[in-house]
């Protein structure tokens, strides 16, 4: 069922994240705070001191929901942004090890402590490549429809930003697949996003998080910019 996005403010709610010393997670955390919401991260005890100052630690293991199960607030809002750094074929391992695992124990946790809506940041699908990577992620998609929670599922392909510039190489080949007709779709199915355009459909995300489920493609995505956080497109379903 397809509708337009509410775009109404919902009640302020504490996030919860997962993440947060990561590349998206220590970004977004000064944007949820700056935004009036109080951010619980949770971290791993070495990893403590490199938290973003404005988030409140909270140490447990994000492969084990029992660790972290009752530190999640009732009624939040669960960002997960758990992942294997700079993905690639040879870390088939390494998605199953810690990307799938790390989200059934969010979710499950998220689902024990009564959360109001899970983020989750899955990744563009079907793909003709990193096949291991996007089977990963869709098991976790199922796993959140199978919850009954109310989610946000964001399917980026590739985020350009510090660090990761290096697919600018390939916008000459997105224009020529973008002309051709056979090709457009998976082009714009596959095509590059920006940082600030993911942290802010995630700002969003947080921001119009209700009882709904939303799934935002890469077209939707790269219409998102910090200045208008609360006008993007979309697909939109009853949970």
């Amino acid at each position: 069922m397809k509708r337009d996005y509410d775009t109404r403010p919902m009640t302020r709610a504490t996030v919860f994240l997962t993440g947060g010393t990561g590349y998206m997670g220590r970004r977004l955390i000064p944007r949820l705070v700056t935004k009036g919401y109080a951010v619980h991260a949770l971290v791993r005890p070495r990893s403590n001191n490199t938290l973003p100052a404005e988030a409140k630690p909270i140490v447990g293991d994000v492969l084990d929901a029992p660790s972290f199960v009752h530190r999640i607030p009732s009624d939040s809002i669960v960002v997960h942004l758990v992942g294997t750094p700079r993905p690639s074929p040879a870390k088939a391992a390494e998605f199953e090890a810690v990307d799938f695992v790390s989200a059934r124990e969010c979710i499950s946790a998220a689902k024990a402590a009564g959360a109001r809506h899970f983020v989750y940041v899955s990744v563009a699908q079907p793909a003709p490549v990193m096949r291991a990577y996007v089977d990963v992620r869709a098991r976790g998609e199922a796993l959140l429809r199978e919850s009954g929670l109310p989610h946000t599922v964001l399917r980026p392909w590739y985020v350009l930003g510090p660090g990761h510039r290096w697919a600018y190489a390939l916008v000459p080949l997105y224009w020529y697949w973008n002309a051709r007709a056979s090709t457009r779709a998976t082009a714009q199915r596959l095509g590059l996003v920006t940082l600030d355009q993911m942290l802010s459909a995630l700002t969003w995300a947080v921001e119009t998080a209700g009882s709904d489920t939303r799934v935002l493609e890469v077209p939707a995505i790269r219409q998102f910019r910090s200045t208008s956080l609360r006008n993007g497109p979309g697909q939109r379903t009853t949970a």
